[in-house]
């Protein structure tokens, strides 16, 4: 594993065990929200272009929270929050980026508990 990827894979799991701590349901896939940033909307449109391609659902937003890579490219993937496979699908949204300037800014979604039905 290269030394981004291990990084990734130890922020991945660190947030996992949060989600477990909270009472998240693993063995739930649900909607994981991966969030990568670019210096500009030419950049954005280009890579959200090629992720709505592959068939993933996208969204694009500037935000004033980093001043040199203001605009958000969300990137909606359906699936387990495994950790090794969110590790792996941050590589591949990061090579895609990359040439454009961008680059991951981490994950999200909502967890599942024995009382959310999905």
């Amino acid at each position: 594993m290269s030394g981004e990827a291990e990084v990734l894979n130890e922020e991945n799991r660190d947030v996992i065990l949060q989600l477990i701590e909270a009472g998240d349901d693993l063995s739930k896939a649900r909607d994981i929200d991966f969030s990568v940033v670019f210096p500009d909307s030419n950049t954005a449109e280009i890579f959200a272009s090629e992720l709505r391609r592959q068939g993933y659902a996208i969204s694009i937003e500037e935000m004033d929270m980093e001043e040199e890579l203001p605009w958000y490219v969300t990137v909606v993937k359906h699936m387990l929050p495994v950790c090794e496979t969110i590790t792996a699908f941050q590589q591949t949204l990061g090579s895609i980026a990359a040439p454009l300037g961008g680059r991951n800014d981490g994950w999200g979604c909502i967890a599942q508990n024995a009382s959310n039905q999905h």
